[in-house]
């Protein structure tokens, strides 16, 4: 094993390497690793050289974030295959909105496959961005380096250091959140995530030239332990999370999209929304996707995501969960369920509203006891039977 000290560098062999970060994660405090390809003058030339939660293969698949959970985050690194006009890709980690240092970041280091490790020392740290470590092309050789470099502020100085302009989301200009865009003459790109609450329950996306493309919503949770009883009876104990909307079209169509009723929806026609899998267990690690067509936007006028426990104990609190959606070119938007909901089992999270060709998005976090209630408190005005799957 070859350990890195700040600033120390190591040749390293071409084709395919893993580059693994470990770090102790902070309660309620996300931490972000993306990595960055860059040119000479180390600058990314657009969009299509950053690689993060939001955009996970970069290059043709050369760069490939494969792992991205607590604790962990892990890329495939073909150097082979990195074009030529790229000299380097920097491996960086931001904590989201600066909500803490990397003081409180106890263990923090990058691992290469080839035996290579850079421990990065976090202690007395008051920056809230790091670049841990890069890649380099030097005399026709790649080398690693341990760079273990802060920026305070956060991801702004950061990405603009890597030629990242930062710029408000458009339609929200009091929100507070920023969001890095690539260099002028490039498509643009958000790496920061917005998070829905209390104090900021709503923001609109405005469409670009070429539409929404496709707007990906995922529910994620903690699946939960078996109890002592759950063991001897057979039981798992694991609460089973199950993500859907409601919907409404233009032409006043209205339904739902789940898996209770098996109603998992189309994504090319009506209702332009589709249910991509069914995760009983929370095992999962990506958790439960549902896509809408943002091409065919125009068309919808209200979506409505929801998430229902099917089985297991009604305690929102204890799953942790956690919807995010995610729209080309825009701020990834988050929204938790943290809060006890009355022991009811269902929960409104979200809802999506075309307004003049916009989409906004605002957070409810609402609870019910089931579908009709939900569907009643939102004036829906749909049919319920009971229904499984």
């Amino acid at each position: 094993m070859t350990v890195l000290i700040p600033g120390g560098n190591t040749p390293v062999a071409t084709g395919q390497l893993r580059a693994s970060i470990n770090y102790t994660p902070i309660s309620g405090v996300d931490l972000d690793i993306s990595a960055f390809a860059l040119t000479a003058n180390k600058k990314v030339r657009g969009d299509g050289d950053m690689c993060f939660y939001g955009q996970t293969a970069i290059l043709d698949g050369a760069i490939q974030l494969v792992d991205n959970s607590a604790g962990r985050a892990e890329f495939m690194i073909n150097l082979n295959q990195i074009d030529p006009a790229l000299e380097k890709i920097a491996f960086t980690a931001t904590i989201h909105e600066n909500r803490a240092t990397f003081h409180q970041v106890s263990t923090l280091s990058l691992a290469l496959s080839e035996g290579i490790e850079a421990q990065i020392p976090t202690h007395g740290m008051s920056e809230t961005a790091l670049i841990l470590g890069e890649f380099y092309f030097r005399q026709g050789a790649w080398k690693f380096r341990n760079v273990s470099q802060g920026f305070t502020g956060g991801l702004q100085p950061l990405a603009e250091h890597f030629g990242v302009e930062i710029a408000k989301p458009a339609s929200s200009p009091t929100q507070g959140a920023t969001a890095p865009v690539a260099p002028s003459n490039t498509p643009s790109i958000n790496l920061s995530k917005v998070t829905l609450d209390k104090t900021r329950p709503s923001i609109s996306l405005e469409k670009n030239v070429k539409g929404f493309g496709e707007i990906k919503i995922n529910l994620n949770w903690n699946q939960g332990k078996p109890g002592f009883f759950d063991s001897l009876l057979g039981r798992s104990g694991a609460i089973d999370l199950d993500l859907g909307c409601l919907f409404e079209l233009q032409d006043g169509q209205k339904g739902a999209v789940q898996a209770l009723g098996r109603s998992f929806g189309k994504l090319q026609q009506k209702p332009y929304i589709q249910l991509m899998g069914d995760d009983r267990t929370g095992s999962v690690s990506t958790g439960e996707w549902l896509h809408i067509n943002g091409q065919q936007w125009t068309k919808l006028k209200r979506v409505l995501i929801y998430a229902f426990i099917y089985d297991g104990a009604a305690n929102w609190r204890a799953t942790d969960g956690v919807v995010t959606i995610f729209v080309p070119g825009q701020p990834e938007i988050e929204v938790r369920m943290d809060e006890e909901g009355e022991r009811h089992g269902m929960c409104a999270i979200a809802l999506l509203e075309n307004v003049n060709g916009t989409v906004k998005v605002s957070r409810t976090v609402d609870f019910y006891p089931g579908h009709k209630d939900m569907d009643r408190a939102y004036n829906w005005g749909m049919h319920w039977s009971p229904g499984s799957k």
